[in-house]
């Protein structure tokens, strides 16, 4: 940190142990670090000292850590306070953040996670919250969100095959924003004033979608009252979204084969050969290839739809993009329903992260449409967060080898790995509660902590976890 002015930061615990790790780990860290025995003495100092931020316990005698973050708060509006307890409640955290509070850190806590929330702390009160929000948008694409690598390979094909007219076809699971990727290739083409029309394979019912793709002539069937224009006639001179493309029927199917070879159609009851200009954009939740070997899906049409492929990731995948998307649909929801919530808490956040996301983009946009409307505070809290089974969605048990095999293996290891799974399972299922969790696996919630605590036996990392808080204070 040479160079540049040290951060300064309070320490206010009653425990001398908790006062004295905090301390030595801030130094290294490089931070001036001072440190105060009690709410009392912290009010005394901070009435002298400015600080960029003040790391508090909740539960001590007199004045307690929510009196401590007032006092930082009416000698400095914009002070940055992060809260610790081993007693942590739903309600002190919302009381906390109420207060204005940046964090609220339940113990026992992990070292690295800890000093991530420091730095973050120093970085929001050294940023303008403006310039922090807007900078979401440097990691827009039309209305894609991401920087990850593999988001940015998507990117930049998007902007390639927006200048062909080659058909396009888009693979990826449920939830990870295909019609977004292809309404993004359409604002960036020549077609751009000239519509996109999106057609849902799968929701158009069989009997119907043949004179909703092409239209129909009056008296073609009972209810043709009068000629009708097909979705092929409105995209004339733009694009067609064929969106989840492998529930198309075989006849129709044969039909849209002819429409991308021939350019050409014919309305059901007509006889009149129709001429369509348009550019084809497909998109498939399913192995369009195990579809043909399994006769399916028609090889031929398979080939003019996939000349050029675009595959986006799942979430799972990408994880690094979570806190960009939660932060995008936080400011969305919270501007939607007049509420005031300014972040997702630490905690909550590292919840998200661990989780799989069978739903992908659209699940987390559930997952924070929900918390928003739950949240009391101005930050949302484990609480809140309302997370699906650690099932996938098509029902498939995580599955375990347990066979031994002839090189043996570390027993204390694969232990320790099957523990350390349940007890983040047990943590999603409850969304952070630790009393839930431990209630869920059948132990009491001295033996979860503890057991949260032990080192990962794989990863042999001893220096994850603080020093063993007493149960008496």
């Amino acid at each position: 940190m040479s160079g540049k002015k040290r951060a300064k930061i309070l320490v206010v615990d009653d425990e001398k142990s908790m006062r004295e790790f905090l301390e030595i780990m801030l130094a290294k860290e490089g931070y001036e670090t001072i440190v105060a025995n009690d709410g009392e003495q912290a009010c005394e100092i901070l009435d002298k000292e400015t600080f960029d931020l003040v790391i508090t316990d909740i539960r001590m005698k007199n004045i307690n850590g929510i009196g401590v973050l007032k006092k930082a708060k009416d000698v400095d509006p914009g002070a940055m306070v992060v809260l610790i307890s081993a007693f942590a409640t739903a309600e002190t955290a919302v009381e906390a953040m109420k207060e204005g509070a940046y964090d609220y850190i339940p113990k026992p806590f992990k070292v690295n996670a800890f000093k991530r929330i420091i730095k973050d702390a120093l970085g929001s009160k050294a940023t303008p919250k403006k310039k922090r929000r807007g900078s979401i948008i440097d990691y827009h694409f039309g209305s894609l969100i991401g920087e990850s690598p593999q988001m940015r390979k998507v990117y930049d094909l998007i902007e390639r095959v927006s200048q062909t007219k080659t058909n396009i076809l888009i693979s990826g699971e449920s939830g990870t924003g295909k019609e977004l990727v292809a309404k993004a290739i359409h604002n960036l083409s020549e077609r751009r004033d000239k519509p996109i029309v999106v057609i849902n394979c799968a929701g158009i019912p069989e009997n119907l979608i043949e004179s909703e793709l092409f239209g129909y002539k009056k008296g073609a069937f009972t209810g043709a009252v009068a000629d009708k224009e097909g979705l092929f006639d409105v995209a004339d001179g733009g694009m067609v979204f064929l969106d989840e493309v492998g529930e198309l029927s075989p006849v129709i199917q044969v039909k849209l084969l002819r429409v991308i070879q021939e350019r050409t159609f014919t309305a059901v009851g007509g006889t009149e050969v129709k001429t369509v200009d348009v550019c084809f954009i497909s998109a498939t939740n399913k192995d369009l290839e195990d579809e043909v070997i399994e006769k399916n899906f028609r090889e031929d049409l398979y080939f003019r739809l996939n000349v050029i492929p675009i595959t986006i990731p799942p979430l799972r995948d990408r994880a690094g993009d979570i806190p960009l998307l939660a932060q995008h649909f936080l400011v969305k929801f919270s501007m939607e329903m007049g509420k005031d919530i300014r972040k997702i808490s630490t905690y909550a956040m590292d919840i998200l992260m661990k989780y799989s996301f069978p739903g992908n983009v659209r699940e987390l946009e559930n997952i924070v449409e929900r918390s928003v409307a739950l949240e009391t505070s101005n930050i949302v809290l484990p609480e809140s967060l309302t997370l699906s089974s650690f099932r996938d969605r098509g029902g498939h048990k995580r599955k375990r080898r347990t066979d031994l095999g002839p090189e043996g293996i570390q027993l204390d290891e694969v232990m320790s790995a099957i523990e350390r799974e349940y007890l983040a399972q047990a943590l999603e299922i409850a969304s952070g509660s630790k009393q839930r969790a431990a209630e869920l696996l059948g132990i009491n919630l001295r033996s979860f902590r503890y057991r949260l605590e032990k080192p990962d036996m794989s990863e042999k990392d001893d220096s994850k976890l603080e020093p063993e808080r007493k149960e008496t204070k």
